[in-house]
């Protein structure tokens, strides 16, 4: 159901650092580049994720109660993007552990404050 997650950022070129290492850990590249936006993904594939300046000019602001989940193949890729996360300019959120019942995540935020996990559900989980 969706297409894509877009979030605001301060600083792009920034924020592009932080995005290209996730991205490229999970195999996946930039789709479009411009000035004040940048959209990592692929063309039929999966939903991706932009970043952009603010359309009206103002500063970048965190959605209270927003997170994007990004879903990796197995635990070990939680913990690889969790720590790539936070040698990037990210922040904890909660390290990867087991959150219940076949759902294994992490937490972290990217240098503007949005919050992501990397997650894997069933199997992959246990």
């Amino acid at each position: 159901m969706i297409g894509y997650v877009t979030l605001g950022t301060s600083d792009l070129q920034r924020a592009a650092r932080f995005y290209d290492a996730i991205a490229g850990e999970m195999g996946i590249g930039r789709m479009m580049d411009f000035e004040t936006f940048i959209a990592w993904g692929a063309p039929g594939g999966g939903a991706g994720i932009g970043l952009t300046k603010p359309f009206d000019g103002k500063p970048a602001t965190v959605g209270n109660g927003v997170m994007v989940a990004l879903e990796a193949k197995d635990k070990d890729q939680v913990q690889r993007l969790y720590d790539i996360a936070l040698a990037h300019g990210g922040t904890d959120e909660g390290a990867p552990g087991p959150r219940g019942e076949g759902f294994y995540a992490g937490y972290f935020r990217d240098p503007d404050g949005n919050k992501l996990n990397a997650f894997v559900m069933g199997p992959a989980a246990a």
